[in-house]
């Protein structure tokens, strides 16, 4: 992939940001530094990013997709309140899922995505206050 200036920026700034963001939240944060950026640029360049596995997309059912400068194994938790994304750990011996679903017809897991649906810290103490 040739070098751009607009790509390496929005890399940086997934890189650097931990909420998760999606395109539309990478472009309005880029905008006022870089005013030439544009939208179409962004999610371009975000998918261009994703597929050469510099930086993780992660699809949500009904919503936004998000971007993860984080690329080591690790899985994602999603406040249904407030939408925030954390990023979590499992033993890799607790979610084997080649040994469970063998003989189900799939020949070879590529790739495996868990998302878990959860109320966040903040949102649990807010209704608790």
């Amino acid at each position: 992939m040739k070098y751009s200036k607009q790509r390496e920026i929005i890399l940086d700034y997934v890189k650097k940001n931990l909420v998760h963001p999606t395109a539309n939240h990478v472009y309005s944060s880029l905008k006022k530094e870089h005013p030439n950026l544009s939208l179409g640029t962004v999610y371009r360049n975000l998918n261009q990013l994703a597929e050469l596995g510099m930086i993780q997309k992660i699809e949500v059912a009904g919503a936004p997709d998000r971007f993860d400068g984080n690329i080591t194994p690790h899985y994602h938790a999603i406040c249904v309140k407030c939408n925030e994304m954390f990023d979590f750990q499992i033993d890799p011996k607790q979610l084997d899922l080649t040994s469970a679903i063998k003989g189900e017809g799939f020949h070879q897991i590529v790739s495996c995505d868990v998302s878990i649906k959860c109320v966040c810290e903040h949102c649990a103490s807010v209704k608790n206050s």
